[in-house]
């Protein structure tokens, strides 16, 4: 597996000057900005997208649909993510990630704004697929602004903390409904979004434009295709790891609330509480296994973080208390999210330099499109063997393809994204 470039043709501007100052990102005043505002616009972007989970029966009401329909429309924002990740990803290879990254801020949250007001059904629908694209645009280029400004020794760490915004951003919706919605009305929320991005628009604008980006800036949007041609198995390789970990994030979230509801018998407020304490260990294994990777590796501290969920799985599927399934869950996705944590760093690593935020965008978001129906299999098998041996026999299958896949595939930690 290819894990390096050849080398891109320099832009026409670029100078000895600048060959002096690649790498030195860690020294540029305003790397922190460049850092934060990444992370920030993440925790946004979930924000953005986990509030309409939680309004699915006022925006039902709102525009006279059965709750399906928009159910449904969860769906068409997921399918255009990889729409997003190409055209913003191409646009910050091309342009420098900071424009880029202030358009698709302000063009996904200026969308979710709009939402709650859609005049119709069908206007709703646009919306939240013109949605899609600006979610589906943000993880590359943020991801790519965050690894190439991250001193090497810290990288594993903030791509930790990138990686837990997005369970950070599930729980500040689950905090703004009941905060917001009674006193200014459901749609507000949606709205409240706006003064966030222009938070993640400033600290953008504030912090320096990459030297890595300077040096391999490609000339064409043709160059691009040309050096996405020449690293077909590294995009075929990540895109398989990344429908594996989908899998896994999907197979062990999505319809947990349903298996502690129906095979349990829990009321909604114990399967809130267990909801938030497994998100609280979602993002303490992200910053944890995330910045471990520092010392044991990227595909090391990947299998480790499986080694967790593994363990975990008797008491997350077959606990027979509630002691027993918080606990199980928890660690569940301290594991699970721990794998996350370190994809950011690990995507950037082995994403050929020239095309760092449109490469790992696009693999990030085909893998979640490709492992998109893992919830639909695994609700399958739980006709047939009952939640408890399906949750098992499918997360085991998943971790066992992850341990496969990480055992042999490629790393560059700490490698020089600007080289």
């Amino acid at each position: 597996m290819k894990t390096s470039e050849t080398a891109a043709t320099p832009s026409p501007a670029h100078s000895a000057t600048q060959d002096a100052q690649i790498g030195s990102d860690l020294h540029k005043p305003g790397w922190e900005f460049a850092v934060s505002s990444g992370i920030l616009g993440w925790i946004l972007d979930a924000f953005n997208f986990f509030i309409l989970i939680f309004l699915v029966d006022d925006l039902a009401r709102d525009f006279h649909v059965d709750k399906n329909a928009i159910v449904w429309s969860i769906t068409i924002t997921l399918a255009f993510r990889p729409l997003g990740a190409i055209l913003f990803g191409a646009l910050a290879d091309r342009f420098g990630r900071r424009r880029p990254l202030v358009a698709c801020v302000l063009f996904f949250s200026a969308f979710t704004a709009l939402t709650p007001f859609a005049p119709s059904f069908a206007v709703f629908v646009i919306l939240r697929a013109l949605y899609g694209i600006g979610m589906g645009g943000y993880w590359g280029i943020g991801a790519s602004l965050v690894m190439e400004s991250s001193p090497p020794r810290l990288r594993g760490l903030f791509s930790g903390i990138m990686q837990a915004g997005y369970s950070l951003g599930y729980l500040l919706a689950a905090a703004a409904i009941p905060l917001v919605g009674p006193r200014f009305g459901w749609q507000w929320v949606f709205v409240g979004g706006l003064f966030i991005a222009a938070v993640v628009a400033l600290l953008t604008l504030m912090s320096p434009e990459s030297t890595a980006w300077q040096k391999h800036r490609l000339v064409s949007f043709g160059g691009i295709l040309t050096v996405l041609g020449r690293h077909k198995a590294d995009l075929v390789y990540l895109v398989l790891l990344m429908t594996a970990i989908t899998c896994l994030s999907h197979g062990t979230q999505d319809l947990y609330p349903d298996f502690l509801k129906s095979a349990h018998g829990f009321s909604g407020g114990a399967i809130s509480n267990i909801a938030i304490l497994y998100n609280i260990g979602a993002i303490l294994g992200a910053l944890l296994i995330g910045y471990s990777s520092e010392r044991l590796g990227r595909r090391n501290s990947i299998m480790l973080a499986l080694t967790i969920s593994l363990l975990s799985i008797p008491a997350w599927a077959f606990g027979s208390s509630l002691l027993a399934l918080a606990a199980g869950s928890f660690m569940m996705q301290f594991g699970v999210q721990g794998v996350f944590g370190v994809i950011p760093a690990h995507l950037n690593e082995l994403s050929p330099a020239s095309v760092r935020s449109l490469f790992p965008g696009v693999v990030y978001q085909l893998g979640m499109l490709i492992g998109a129906p893992s919830v639909g299999i695994e609700f399958a098998l739980r006709g047939r063997f009952g939640y408890p041996w399906a949750f098992t026999f499918f997360e085991i299958g998943t971790i066992a393809v992850l341990f496969l896949i990480c055992g042999f595939g490629p790393e560059r930690r700490g490698c020089d994204l600007a080289s």
